[in-house]
């Protein structure tokens, strides 16, 4: 999902002429684009622009005023399904994977095997680590809090921690990035293969023909009562610590399961080893066609995930096999589209604001997440009857003069957007990503 300049040090990006000297998370590589090892002398803007639409999805999905109030593209499946918004996600685990490909190539050039694998583990901690701060921000427990009469500040913080998601979006990153690298650094591609495919068919396998257990029942016959697969019951039994007085660590919003649980980022990691796979074969040193390519494989892909999706339902809840392949082939499609707009045009201005959107996609993600907190539950505005947060506000305001809900929701989340464009484009001038 992020930067991935991971030792790029030494290396000179071919448009700025400077050289870098810092270590990324997932995402950048692909923004210097430059793959020492492959011999390709110029950036692949296609890949900037994909990123970026990645991350532009990212914020119009996570960020509307009213989650009440949502155009069904950029809303979540309820459950089986894809609509835009489910194939946000794994958008960014794909180019993770491209960009795992590239830093991999760049650092293995110095021939320092202990510092790669090093690095490796330390981004993806890093990585978790920042996924676990948002969770726990803002880091105290408003409101009542049953085992303490007068809470002190760090009563409050304490309970926070005993609320604390454990699973997350960064940290789904982090550990998909993680086995990827580690396997991408030695093994050849026909093992990625293989080892993709035993994922998936693994996966599949795991969900509809294991007996859940403590039910009695095979996978299949419970695949749509989300607490009942095997994918909550693993859950539940890693996060779930009620039993121990030490709170329930899953997402709030079911807490007997978890869209980004342990179980199902297994097949995550086969979507960025996706990713991995599309990066050796497009930035090769004899690289074929990379647009008609990127079109034969992504077409492949959607129409395997399509028919495995008769047995095995497209959702993103559960990461299914037949998701993986359905999203990453249309991530293949638009990237080849986005390449084949830029391969011949790198600098076209329309383009600009999606490669500012892209190159600073850490920043762009956590700063949107605390942006978003802190207009939604901390800066209220009072109105008649009570306080609405400022995105609550503004929707308010925009059905007052006449907008139906779902256009001001959505108005509220471009002005976001735009809000975001602005930030970045200041670093973008400056130079300025952010990165572990």
């Amino acid at each position: 999902m992020f930067d991935d300049r991971m030792g790029n040090r030494g290396l000179t990006t071919p448009t700025t002429g400077q050289t870098n000297s810092s270590i990324l998370t997932p995402g950048r590589e692909a923004a210097a684009s430059s793959v020492a090892s492959a011999g390709v002398g110029k950036r692949w803007r296609g890949l900037d622009a994909f990123r970026g639409v990645a991350v532009v999805g990212m914020l119009l999905v996570n960020n509307p005023g009213s989650h009440d109030a949502v155009y069904a593209p950029l809303r979540h499946s309820a459950w089986n399904g894809c609509t835009a918004a489910d194939l946000v996600f794994p958008f960014f685990l794909f180019v993770v994977g491209i960009t795992t490909t590239i830093s991999l190539a760049a650092m293995a050039e110095r021939g320092d095997d202990a510092a790669i694998l090093a690095r490796v583990w330390r981004r993806a901690a890093m990585i978790f680590g920042i996924g676990l701060l948002l969770n726990w921000f803002p880091f105290y427990q408003s409101g009542h809090i049953a085992w303490a009469e007068h809470p002190s500040l760090l009563d409050r913080m304490v309970e926070r921690l005993l609320l604390l998601r454990i699973p997350g979006v960064m940290q789904r990153i982090a550990l998909a990035y993680l086995a990827a690298a580690l396997l991408a650094r030695r093994a050849s591609s026909r093992t990625i293969v293989v080892v993709t495919v035993l994922l998936l068919a693994g996966y599949w396998a795991l969900l509809t023909a294991v007996p859940v257990p403590g039910e009695g029942l095979r996978g299949t016959v419970l695949f749509d009562q989300p607490a009942r697969t095997i994918v909550a019951h693993v859950d539940r039994g890693l996060f779930d610590w009620t039993r121990w007085g030490l709170g329930n660590h899953l997402w709030d919003s079911a807490l007997t399961w978890d869209p980004e649980g342990a179980l199902s980022t297994l097949p995550a990691i086969a979507t960025v080893l996706l990713g991995v796979l599309c990066g050796r074969w497009a930035l090769g040193p004899n690289r074929p066609n990379r647009t008609r390519g990127l079109l034969v494989a992504g077409t492949a892909a959607i129409i395997v995930g399509w028919c495995w999706a008769l047995v095995f339902p497209l959702n993103k809840s559960l990461w299914t096999s037949s998701y993986v392949l359905f999203s990453a082939g249309i991530a293949a499609i638009l990237l080849a589209a986005c390449s084949a707009a830029l391969d011949h045009k790198p600098n076209a201005r329309w383009a600009k604001p999606l490669i500012i959107f892209g190159e600073n996609p850490l920043l762009a993600y956590t700063g949107s997440e605390l942006a978003r907190r802190i207009l939604h539950s901390s800066i209220k505005i009072p109105v008649d009857g009570g306080r609405l947060g400022t995105d609550e506000w503004t929707v308010h305001v925009l059905q007052g003069v006449g907008l139906p809900a779902n256009a001001a929701s959505l108005v509220w989340a471009l002005l976001f957007l735009a809000g975001c464009l602005l930030a970045l484009s200041r670093l973008s001038r400056r130079r300025v990503v952010v990165s572990v």
